[in-house]
């Protein structure tokens, strides 16, 4: 456990009232586009959004409920049956980007949390950059 002077990103950040936010504004800009949409099998967007806001929590130093419930998060397998090229990449961090601007946070979190979202997302290509 942390010691009580040192806060974690997860705290910082704003807790789970600020990840529930992030990914629900995230999810509203997926849920209309052509390209993404058909990654998400479900008719509701609903169990895509809690498992992004969980993995998202436990990876900024909140509540470990991700793994709790999924075990390691295996993020490259998890998104290999789903053929993710330049494009998705570009989509999934437009829909990201607008979510994190909406959150007003202070610029240096920002930057700390889009340098991971965009190391993330370019992580999850698994289709040639042609």
């Amino acid at each position: 456990m942390d010691a009580p002077d040192q806060v974690t990103p997860y705290e910082r950040f704003g807790g789970h009232e600020f990840f529930t936010a992030l990914v629900r504004d995230f999810y509203a800009g997926v849920a209309e586009d052509p390209v993404l949409r058909p990654m998400y099998p479900d008719e509701d967007l609903g169990p895509a959004q809690e498992r992004l806001r969980m993995f998202l929590e436990q990876y900024w130093g909140g509540p470990t409920t991700y793994s709790d419930l999924r075990g390691h998060p295996r993020l490259r397998m998890r998104h290999s049956p789903y053929p993710i090229g330049a494009d998705a990449h570009d989509r999934w961090l437009q829909h990201m980007r607008v979510a994190v601007q909406a959150r007003g946070m202070d610029p240096q979190d920002e930057t700390e949390l889009w340098g991971y979202l965009t190391s993330a997302a370019f992580a999850m290509i698994n289709t040639p950059l042609a």
